[in-house]
């Protein structure tokens, strides 16, 4: 077995996303969330493809997936078609990937990219520049995929962290000639549904595309200092939001959800006690969406009962009070 170790370090900010996943996680499990209907899981499933889709430039979007799946004819370029139907595939089989096998992930590559590129499964064998990163030399791949999965099925760390430090050392070194952002998102997938299924429920990707330009500077930060500490930061921050999401889109019926306009005095209520609150802590407070909150808050202002001083990252909230 060989010791390589790809080189990360733990920060508060990751201490403390790690520590609200994991209890995002156990509230989601008590309601029952993973035995969300079919519709709801296929709607996810949709949202995760045209995501990890869209980042790549395929624009055929949630609608035409939605018929491809449903064996429709859809208009699109024969390459377009072709990465969709190669996604839907790839993630078909999410559940039967070992994460820790190096051949379940060529094989994943060959499924996905099988009709787009004669190399399908099987490592570059020229040189790639991906911005200003130089990704390593061709003949170094085999080796450093090797090493990579060896500290992936042997390593002692948080299974939530080595899904982000996957990630981003499988970017660093981007063994294949294309396909590498679809298949590093996938993996990640892949990690965090064998930590927990409640994973495959997620749609992280449409997530982390709703944050492209984040997604790519936390990989570039993480590749100027030499580690993946700000990407491990940046796709916990994502895996994060899209928990929050699922617990406002997929709620199970049996799950009421809040009376809104009990919610509304409430967000007034927590406000007149600290104006400094973000937005992120008042959803963790009610335990819903960020988006959810910022839907409350548009409608607050909207009646003019709270006003924001100043920006949303230094000001501070004022609620209005009438005589």
């Amino acid at each position: 077995m060989n010791n390589y170790t790809p080189p990360y370090k733990i920060t508060s900010k990751i201490l403390k996303l790690s520590t609200q996943i994991s209890e995002e996680l156990t509230k989601l499990q008590f309601t029952g969330v993973e035995k969300v209907n079919p519709m709801l899981r296929k709607k996810n499933r949709i949202k995760t493809l045209a995501g990890t889709l869209e980042i790549e430039g395929n624009f055929l979007g949630e609608e035409k997936i939605t018929a491809i799946l449903d064996g429709k004819r859809v208009l699109g370029t024969v390459k377009e078609l072709a990465e969709v139907q190669g996604a839907i595939k790839a993630y078909e089989k999410l559940d039967s990937y070992r994460y820790f096998e190096l051949d379940d992930l060529l094989l994943a590559h060959k499924i996905l990219m099988d009709e787009i590129l004669t190399t399908a499964g099987s490592f570059r064998s020229v040189n790639v520049k991906v911005g200003e990163h130089i990704a390593p030399q061709p003949n170094m791949v085999n080796e450093l995929m090797i090493n990579l999965f060896s500290w992936l099925k042997n390593s002692d760390e948080h299974m939530l962290l080595k899904s982000c430090i996957f990630h981003y050392e499988f970017e660093f070194i981007h063994p294949f000639s294309d396909g590498n952002g679809r298949i590093g998102r996938l993996w990640q997938s892949v990690i965090l549904n064998s930590f927990n299924p409640i994973f495959s429920l997620l749609p992280t990707e449409s997530i982390v595309r709703d944050y492209q330009e984040e997604y790519y500077k936390a990989i570039e930060d993480s590749t100027q200092i030499g580690e993946s500490t700000p990407f491990i930061e940046f796709m916990l921050e994502m895996i994060f939001k899209s928990i929050q999401n699922i617990k406002d889109d997929n709620v199970p019926i049996n799950v009421p959800k809040d009376d809104p306009i009990k919610r509304l005095d409430k967000i007034i209520e927590i406000i007149s006690e600290n104006k400094d609150i973000t937005i992120l802590e008042l959803a963790n407070k009610l335990n819903v969406a960020d988006k959810t909150i910022k839907r409350d808050i548009a409608k607050l202002k909207e009646q003019n009962r709270i006003i924001r001083v100043g920006s949303l990252k230094s000001g501070h909230w004022e609620v209005k009070v009438y005589e």
